[in-house]
């Protein structure tokens, strides 16, 4: 019998190997299990039917220690689920929701948001981290780009929806977030800028139009964005590369 040999057949090298693959398969399952922390999918895919949940199971709540000293459930049992408003565009089972109401506010579609929490999110000092510039008074626009600030901002229907007022700069990540405009009733919202198109005639956006400005979901804060309002607002201007007009539902072809 050779060294390491336990048996005839089995040795030291042949049982590390059994160990490895059954800590692999653990390892696995632990990692799909905790991929599925925020649950499954919200729909069954019929009507009243039952809440999915497939294998493995989703865990359970684990507490969470923040930075400042909060603490949060995750799987959080008295966290309320998405609101949103849409009904099966067709019978049977797995069929695309369509929004009810203002489809731009439904949360379907390209318009889905995630309950994210509703507190602004901060840097490693402490301090609100997407702030607008007259709050950041250490950051500007640079000299070789276009500086937005007061020019207009036109929808997809080239009509003017506002007046840019302000740029709001993430000052960790050293980049501008959101263009703050006023419309003509006098209120601001926030457009991400992905979905600005900065010329030297104005600011051109292309997911909604002038007047459905007026939807964009507001902050609580004139001078923060909590988690939650970014997917809202974010989800608006989504909603409208799909709903902003009856044209851009149907084929291309």
């Amino acid at each position: 019998m050779e060294t390491g040999a336990i048996t005839q057949y089995v040795d030291l090298a042949q049982l590390v190997l059994y160990l490895f693959w059954i800590f692999f398969a653990g390892l696995i399952y632990y990692l799909v299990r905790e991929n599925h922390r925020e649950g499954y999918p919200l729909e069954s895919g019929r009507p009243d039917g039952p809440r999915m949940e497939g294998w493995p199971p989703v865990p359970a709540s684990k507490t969470f220690k923040h930075e400042n000293g909060h603490e949060t459930l995750s799987p959080d049992p008295n966290r309320p689920d998405a609101h949103f408003e849409g009904q099966p565009s067709h019978a049977w089972n797995g069929a695309p929701l369509e929004p009810v109401g203002n489809p731009l506010l439904a949360g379907v579609g390209p318009g889905a948001w995630s309950q994210r929490a509703d507190v602004p999110d901060m840097t490693h000092h402490g301090e609100v981290k997407i702030v607008p510039l007259r709050v950041a008074t250490l950051h500007s626009v640079s000299s070789r780009d276009i500086d937005p600030r007061g020019k207009p901002v036109m929808g997809a229907d080239g009509a003017v929806a506002g007046t840019v007022v302000d740029m709001w700069v993430d000052k960790a990540e050293m980049l501008f977030r959101y263009i703050e405009l006023q419309l003509a009733d006098g209120s601001r919202r926030l457009l991400p800028i992905p979905f600005a198109r900065i010329k030297s005639d104005g600011v051109h956006v292309q997911a909604i139009v002038a007047q459905q400005f007026a939807h964009v979901p507001v902050t609580k804060h004139p001078e923060q964005v909590t988690f939650l309002e970014e997917e809202k607002i974010a989800a608006c201007y989504g909603a409208g590369t799909l709903y902003a007009t009856p044209e851009r539902q149907e084929p291309l072809m």
